[in-house]
């Protein structure tokens, strides 16, 4: 390659990639990325090309980037090697700095919320009135409190973990509880909660999402309460649910927490190359905690004796509770989901937190294969002694031989790279049958979908 423009820093680095000696601009940006001189090179992109060109022996040349925090710099970078076990010589030819854009208020905040979620060690479903619908975790030190949420199901998630910064009363306007510490029992360490609003233009919420987040690690040796609970059914120990999961999701949401803080250029400014794969990272570790999950439910419809607690509920609420928890994604593609209006009502005789399960798992296929502007649609039917729940979208639709096989465990129709696990749809229509009533399709390839959950009607109604 010939040698054009003229060399604006020379950089010197050892065998073990540390920058010995700059010029500037170089030395000044070696700084600003949190590195040292000498020490190691802390621009990502010239330290690629500096360990390729020691590697293969000969010269290599092209434009490198970084953020420094104030700037994007790019400039065209040579690195001669000097021989084995020695480092390179570094020349600069080009230098080009650009303002990095101010991000705005909702970029930041959405930032803030998917790093929330991922350091998050409980995370719960609230309706409207701030009341609990459904709780996970898998933090040992708050077995108790989760373990009291989940037989609270309905109940204001303050009954459970109390204010300690407020002297009034609930019901307080979230706004004012988000980032509120709070009281856990069984456990010493100190938290908050981030309440996330399910919101749609022009209305309220129609439910939160409540995070409990600690700035303090699990104590070593802390003696973990143990909780009693009740199993969901009383044969074989669950290898995956009880055994497996609660091994593997902890390090595993750690991972994702990590690969989303470096996504986001929370830790400092970072090429988008290396945004991308961190990106991949998380996507992974997201696909390994929703196989756990499947994994575990999988094993509970499974399990001889598998039932579920029947009771008196209205579908239109479930489906509208289930329609504000999956908004915010259906938003990110430009989906509308048109829910049941408050006034409509379907009761039936279901378990609430079943029904709700399956609900979510419809929607979010839906909006996961559906067009980006488009419309999926929640409908209620009263088929007499059954109460039915339509979910509808504008998606590709399913064949008859699709159709067929597509409650079936592990079958995605051929899909790849989309997250799925293949396990929702037969798990959700083994719910179904274990609530007495049943989960079927009415699809032809380009018309879209319509899914239907029936359920025994309530008779009192």
């Amino acid at each position: 390659m010939a040698e054009e423009g003229t060399v604006l820093a020379r950089a010197e680095s050892d065998a073990e990639d540390r920058l010995l000696r700059a010029d500037e601009p170089l030395s000044g940006l070696q700084l600003r990325c949190g590195g040292e001189l000498p020490g190691t090179i802390a621009i990502p992109e010239l330290l690629e090309l500096v360990r390729k060109a020691r590697r293969y022996g000969f010269r290599v040349a092209r434009a490198v980037s970084a953020h420094d925090g104030l700037e994007t710099v790019t400039a065209w970078a040579e690195v001669d090697p000097q021989g084995e076990g020695q480092g390179c010589v570094i020349r600069l030819r080009s230098w080009h700095a650009t303002p990095v854009p101010v991000e705005d208020s909702a970029a930041a905040e959405g930032r803030r919320t998917l790093t929330a979620r991922h350091l998050a060690e409980l995370s719960a479903q609230l309706d409207a009135g701030q009341r609990v619908l459904t709780v996970v975790s898998d933090s040992p030190d708050l077995a108790e409190v989760t373990a009291a949420m989940e037989a609270g199901i309905g109940r204001p998630w303050t009954d459970f973990l109390p204010l300690e910064d407020f002297a009034h009363q609930q019901p307080l306007h979230w706004r004012l509880l988000d980032g509120a510490r709070v009281a856990v029992p069984g456990t010493e360490r100190a938290w908050q909660v981030a309440l996330i609003p399910h919101m749609q233009p022009g209305f309220d919420p129609a439910g939160f999402e409540l995070l409990l987040l600690s700035d303090e690690a699990v104590i070593e040796g802390a003696v973990v309460p143990t909780v009693p609970t009740v199993p969901l059914v009383p044969a074989r120990r669950s290898l995956v649910g009880q055994d497996i999961a609660p091994v593997l999701k902890q390090p595993i949401s750690r991972i994702i927490a990590n690969a989303e803080t470096i996504r986001t250029r929370l830790a400092g400014p970072l090429p988008d190359a290396y945004s991308e794969y961190a990106g991949e990272i998380a996507s992974a570790g997201k696909l390994l905690l929703e196989l756990l999950d499947d994994m575990a439910d999988l094993e509970v419809v499974e399990s001889e004796g598998f039932s579920t607690a029947p009771d008196r509920i209205d579908l239109s609420e479930v489906a509208r509770q289930a329609a504000g928890i999956l908004g915010v994604r259906a938003r990110e593609k430009g989906i509308v989901i048109e829910a049941p209006h408050p006034s409509d009502q379907l009761r039936a005789i279901a378990e609430f937190r079943r029904v709700l399960q399956v609900l979510l798992n419809l929607i979010g296929n839906a909006i996961r294969y559906s067009p980006e502007n488009s419309h999926i649609w929640i409908r209620l039917e009263d088929m007499g002694e059954r109460a039915r729940v339509i979910v509808a979208d504008q998606g590709p639709g399913v064949s008859e031989e699709q159709q067929a096989c597509m409650f079936e465990k592990y079958e995605r129709l051929g899909r790849s790279g989309d997250g799925g696990t293949g396990l929702g749809l037969y798990i959700s229509r083994s719910l179904a049958k274990a609530m007495g009533g049943e989960l079927s399709v009415d699809s032809a390839p380009g018309q879209g979908a319509r899914f239907m959950l029936d359920v025994p009607s309530d008779p009192q109604a």
